[in-house]
């Protein structure tokens, strides 16, 4: 019997024991695993290292490595998330409503888990931990495929999670890790629908694009990040440079990094200079449109029409010049990914349009887009961040990994 299989007959196995198990057991398991983390540092350290190596000797840049590595500061972090969702409120058993129908019955709708859920994403061994974590505290199994290039890291964690879920009392299958990172096993994971509920793809544009070809399972489409900076000609410019770098500069390899800056005409020539200075300062290419080149000349690269729509994930932003909020607006609704947008102003009445018209699953007032994470929402963790309108957008928590079903009470009656 194959990988696949052995480990999709155990996580649905798990997955009806799950059902059942008290908060409490869960929460014990979380904080089990959290405190597991923190002791046991040093091995995924260790592993997390082996990653790397590889991963640097295939010559990736330094952005991308980042995404990859553990230190001692990430795994408290991530060891904080998971304390978090332990401390949040179990969705799984409420009652969401209840009605008497005129025959007698009490028709109501009750809060339960997907049943299985297959997670395949990349580079970032952090997401192992935070969806199996969310995963567990909504009373799911998961089935965890992700990239060969954090298997070592992986391996690890889940190793340590697994243990903590028999400390608990929990059976093990509940978190699986496919350690075949093979395309074939990708492709054939994205169709097991003997075992998988759900697939959440969470990587770039191309992995997502292939589960959406590929996937029989039902898919939850989290997005790539063309993130925008709109800088209205009612800002504050201290405030635009603050927001500006920070969602561009404080890390660059994350979809909710800003990738795009829009500026109104009427601050072109106060505010653009000075905010092509501060980005050089921090290594940033910057890529403009005609009037950002001559207002910044040699500081400025002219951009493509394909640099508007590209999440480059790296230290370069696309710049343009708008002759108004309603060109600003209509040209990230063309462009971004649906991902976070922001505006800074100091105009009610714009920042309200803005609000109001821009289609993204996050959209900002005065604020970095940096902010669009499961952590800051106060979720503990996200299983990923959702560009579709459907069940679930924006920073996917515990509520987002559940279904409903009628329950209905009677006395007898027949139709």
């Amino acid at each position: 019997m194959s990988e696949l299989l052995i480990k999709g007959k155990n996580a649905k196995e798990a997955s009806y024991e799950l059902m059942n198990i008290s908060t409490a057991k869960k929460n014990l398991a979380l904080r089990k695993i959290a405190d597991n983390l923190i002791a046991h540092s040093a091995e995924i350290i260790e592993q997390n290292k082996l990653d790397i190596k590889n991963y640097t000797d295939k010559g990736m840049n330094q952005q991308m490595t980042d995404r990859l590595m553990l230190n001692e500061d990430r795994i408290i972090s991530m060891a904080e998330g998971v304390r978090q969702i332990a401390d949040l409120e179990d969705p799984v058993g409420e009652i969401i409503s209840m009605k008497k129908r005129p025959n007698g019955l009490l028709i109501g709708q009750k809060r339960v888990p997907l049943g299985v859920i297959g997670i395949i994403y990349e580079s970032r061994p952090n997401v192992t931990v935070d969806a199996a974590a969310l995963c567990l505290k909504s009373s799911n199994a998961v089935m965890l495929r992700g990239s060969g290039d954090a298997i070592n890291s992986n391996k690890e964690l889940v190793k340590i999670m697994k243990m903590s879920l028999e400390e608990a009392g929990i059976s093990p299958g509940a978190i699986e890790l496919v350690e075949d990172t093979s395309r074939d096993t990708a492709t054939q994971f994205m169709r097991l629908n003997q075992f998988l509920d759900v697939l959440i793809p969470r990587g770039g544009a191309n992995l997502i694009q292939t589960a959406l070809a590929n996937a029989t399972v039902p898919v939850i489409e989290t997005g790539t990040g063309n993130c925008h900076v709109y800088v209205d000609e009612f800002a504050d410019l201290e405030m635009a440079y603050s927001i500006l770098i920070n969602a561009k500069t404080s890390r660059t390899s994350v979809c909710n990094a800003c990738e795009s800056l829009l500026v109104h005409k009427n601050i072109r020539d106060s505010f653009l200079a000075e905010a092509v200075r501060r980005l050089k300062e921090k290594n940033v290419e910057v890529r403009g449109c005609e009037q950002t080149v001559k207002v910044c000349g040699s500081h400025v690269v002219p951009a493509t029409e394909d640099d508007f729509g590209r999440e480059f994930l790296d230290l370069i932003i696309s710049v343009k010049v708008v002759d108004s909020i309603d060109e600003a607006i209509k040209h990230i609704n063309r462009y971004g990914t649906g991902h976070s947008e922001t505006i800074v102003t100091e105009n009610y009445t714009n920042s309200q349009r803005f609000l109001n018209q821009v289609d993204a699953a996050a959209v900002y007032v005065n604020a970095s887009t940096r902010f669009t994470d499961g952590f800051e929402f106060g979720f503990g963790a996200e299983i990923g961040i959702s560009t579709q309108k459907m069940h679930a957008r924006g920073p996917m928590g515990l509520k987002e990994l559940t279904t409903t079903k009628y329950i209905i009470y009677g006395n007898g009656q027949v139709r």
